[in-house]
């Protein structure tokens, strides 16, 4: 089966990028929406040169902080992770829907900066000379519960500037933007801020804002209305302390866009402006979208506009915008063969990486998955899941395992994650690891416990292929090769993916028990789903 390997995708393997199962660019020209099929939740993105760069919320999954390269806005390359390790305590442990909220990405001073809010620790800052390159540590700007979705801004005269939401769960405060004044290295902010704009009437769950300048005016952009269902609101003011004016620029309309909003704006050398937002789709997570930007009045106008329609509906599919290169077809990794010395980047861990994890080098084009033993929650609570991101609509992965390692009591497989989960894995018994058997099993469950569907005795084994298709209703059809050569559909019936806290549903690997053991993973592929088993 053709896929996208890791290595492949980092070099921009044309031949393999025939069997992704999401590619934005039509090879005409043209592009269709959502430019990335995966949760890169409230994505912003600047320019720097002739180089677009994009980061998203991470949450609790780590590596955190993506850090993802494009040359026209379309084609997408996953580069790196900025914070490779969460430094606050408490992430040995998953820390489901906490953590990194809605960064915001800058380039100023020949640096990149990112800030963002956690809402139980305050806002936080770390920049680079070489978004590819290493970090500075996390660095607190100012402590303070509920203090969400930040953006810095440096005005002409030198002074700085840093707006906020807050997060109600935390502070008590909802529907209100507060711009600060900001040290001008970032560190630390100068006042308490002052609230700029209430938008409980109009614009209910204000959030998420991004601060710009042109022509003149200040314009905050920032969504309103909740994430599946809301709009996307610009304020303006030539004061940045206000009054503001507001208007609704993109709306879902007509559209099968919901919730269009929440991004950041972004404009060319050719002097194009464009949009990159994103859309709720629940398991799927918050996809990607692009949206083509124009000025009337010194407003922004975004998406089209339908006939006697103020407020703009998202494009389709439309034109690639004028980045002035022919850029190759590139997207972020899904699959991995495990020949490298380093995880692919797609790859993120539930809480803070430990050594006793994993090993790329125990066993030579192969990950080596470790038995950890699980406390109080099971696999939702586990820290050891190897996970990534829905990367389509409809798509299929399969894996080839070798469980002779697994020790007494000790699992290991495939899953898919979120509020609820379903595995396929196998499973040795609780005698001692030399007399106890090997049984295949697909189980289904969440923080509350988990529930086996079916299983299957199997014979001792070091070779074993599992898969699971994803079908357009996020519904899974789990299936098993003993031969390497066909698959087997489990007669359990489909599970149904469901999204996580604030994310949508991950896939992945997993190792789990206290025999001691192991699983050894060959190879992880991700590709267009064949719909052989329907």
């Amino acid at each position: 089966m053709a896929s996208l390997s890791g290595r492949e995708a980092q070099s921009g393997g044309q031949s393999a990028l025939r069997e992704h199962p999401w590619i934005s660019d039509q090879g005409d020209g043209t592009y269709i929406n959502p430019v990335l099929h995966a949760d890169y939740s409230d994505p912003d993105v600047i320019r720097a040169g002739s180089d677009f760069y994009m980061t998203a919320s991470s949450f609790g999954h780590l590596p955190g902080l993506p850090i993802l390269h494009s040359r026209d806005l379309v084609n997408w390359r996953l580069i790196h992770h900025a914070v490779p390790r969460m430094p606050l305590d408490g992430y040995d442990v998953p820390q489901h829907g906490n953590g990194v909220w809605a960064p915001s990405l800058r380039y100023h001073d020949g640096r990149y900066w990112i800030f963002y809010g956690d809402p139980d620790v305050g806002i936080l800052m770390t920049t680079a000379v070489d978004p590819a390159g290493e970090w500075t540590p996390l660095h607190v700007v100012k402590f303070g519960k509920g203090l969400i979705d930040v953006c810095p801004f440096w005005d002409e005269d030198g002074r700085a500037y840093l707006i906020h939401a807050y997060a109600h769960s935390r502070s008590g405060i909802k529907h209100k933007l507060a711009v600060c004044s900001m040290s001008a290295d970032g560190k630390r902010l100068l006042d308490e801020g002052r609230i700029v704009y209430d938008g409980t009437e109009t614009h209910p769950t204000l959030e998420g804002p991004k601060l710009y300048k042109r022509n003149g005016f200040y314009y905050i952009f920032a969504p309103a209305g909740g994430v599946s269902t809301g709009w996307q609101t610009v304020f303006r003011s030539t004061s940045i302390w206000g009054p503001y004016e507001d208007k609704i620029v993109l709306h879902q309309g007509q559209t099968p866009v919901n919730g269009p909003h929440q991004g950041g704006w972004v404009e060319l050398e050719s002097g194009e402006s464009w949009f990159v937002h994103f859309q709720d789709k629940g398991p799927y997570g918050r996809v990607v979208h692009l949206q083509p930007m124009s000025w009337e009045k010194d407003w922004p106008v975004m998406g089209e506009r339908r006939e006697g329609d103020p407020i703009g509906e998202p494009v389709l599919r439309y034109r690639k915008p004028d980045a002035g290169c022919a850029c190759p077809v590139e997207v972020p990794a899904a699959s991995d063969e495990f020949d490298a010395p380093k995880l692919g980047l797609q790859w993120q861990w539930q809480a803070n990486p430990q050594e006793n994890w994993y090993s790329l080098g125990a066993r030579a084009g192969s990950i080596r998955l470790y038995a950890v033993g699980q406390n109080n929650g099971g696999l939702y609570a586990a820290p050891n899941l190897l996970l990534q991101k829905f990367p389509a609509p409809e798509f299929q992965a399969a894996c080839e395992l070798d469980p002779s390692g697994l020790g007494a009591g000790d699992s290991g497989g495939l899953i898919v994650f979120g509020y609820r989960y379903g595995c396929l894995a196998v499973r040795r018994s609780d005698e001692d690891a030399a007399n106890g058997s090997l049984t295949l099993f697909l189980a289904a469950g969440d923080k509350a416990g988990e529930e086996e569907a079916w299983s299957l005795s199997l014979a001792e084994t070091d070779r074993i292929l599992l898969r699971v298709e994803v079908r357009i209703d996020a519904s899974c059809h789990f299936s098993y090769s003993l031969d390497r050569v066909s698959y087997k559909a489990i007669p359990a019936g489909a599970f149904q993916a469901s999204e996580g806290h604030w994310v949508g549903a991950k896939l992945g690997l997993f190792a789990s028990g206290s025999g001691g053991g192991c699983m050894d993973a060959d190879w992880f592929r991700v590709s267009k789903r064949d719909g052989s088993h329907e």
